[in-house]
């Protein structure tokens, strides 16, 4: 499995920190946090860009993140188009394979068939947005209680509707225990439509009252960490596993320090006899 960093990490950090710390740390991989990428984008160009992840010898893995997606206006759903093919076309510049996807909170009075069915078709319009750019699209499904899609079990109903290769999930490890999916939900995955893990760990409290500020480095919390990975390993998948933490805490600490104990946590969860 490789190791990515993923932007929210370091959240205070602009994005040519990141790309920076990340070779430092030996990282070779990032998630680009959206806001960062536009703030970039405001004073420089795309080839700059291109040339600093070239220079630092780090590549893009996704965009993070696309948001809100379902249950929108037509009106707003068309902004949301609009705005997302811009993310394709950078992304295909970059040579960055995926973009994530988050659904959006739960209306009142809607049923799960519902969600599901426009969870899907939103999914679809995105990905023919982004078939022309060779880019794909990772659903993340969010565990807190207003989100509309909270569990793995759920978010790979709407991936297998959608029914397209290019389509995808994101497994975030604080989600997935915050919205109580069961380890065995593991087991009815294919590894080929994981696009992304995100690993972080949690601190010790009642699941409804966790939020993301209570994100902690991987193994210094009480998520079951080593049991999702040899679930996910169990069934084939060797993919990307990234960093992803939002703790207020971690953004007061200087980057480098963060991404190289964001990676040496990581590597204790992952690699055998750590």
């Amino acid at each position: 499995m490789r190791i990515a960093l993923n932007g929210a990490t370091t959240m205070r950090a602009d994005l040519a920190t990141d790309i920076q710390v990340a070779h430092e740390a030996g990282f070779d991989l990032i998630e680009i946090w959206a806001g960062k990428l536009w703030d970039y984008l405001a004073s420089h160009s795309l080839s700059e860009l291109k040339q600093l992840f070239s220079e630092h010898g780090v590549a893009a893995y996704s965009i993070n993140s696309l948001e809100n997606i379902t249950f929108r206006s037509v009106d707003d759903e068309g902004d949301l188009l609009d705005r997302f093919r811009q993310l394709c076309r950078i992304a295909h510049e970059l040579e960055c394979p995926y973009i994530v996807a988050v659904p959006s909170p739960r209306p009142s009075d809607v049923t799960d068939e519902t969600i599901t069915e426009e969870s899907a078709r939103v999914l679809a319009r995105l990905d023919e947005c982004a078939a022309p750019y060779g880019v794909q699209v990772a659903f993340e499904f969010l565990g807190f209680a207003g989100c509309s899609v909270r569990t793995l079990a759920h978010s790979w109903e709407i991936v297998k509707r959608v029914n397209r290769p290019t389509v995808g999930l994101v497994i975030d490890t604080f989600h997935f225990y915050v919205g109580g999916s069961s380890l065995a939900s593991l087991q009815m995955l294919t590894p080929d439509r994981i696009f992304i893990v995100h690993i972080n760990d949690a601190e010790d409290r009642p699941r409804a009252e966790l939020e993301d500020q209570h994100r902690l480095l991987p193994g210094r919390g009480i998520l079951p960490l080593r049991e999702i990975i040899a679930g996910l390993r169990s069934i084939g998948y060797d993919g990307v596993i990234s960093v992803e933490i939002f703790r207020p805490e971690y953004w007061a600490w200087d980057p480098i320090r963060l991404a190289t104990e964001a990676r040496l946590a990581a590597e204790s969860i992952l690699l055998p006899g750590q």
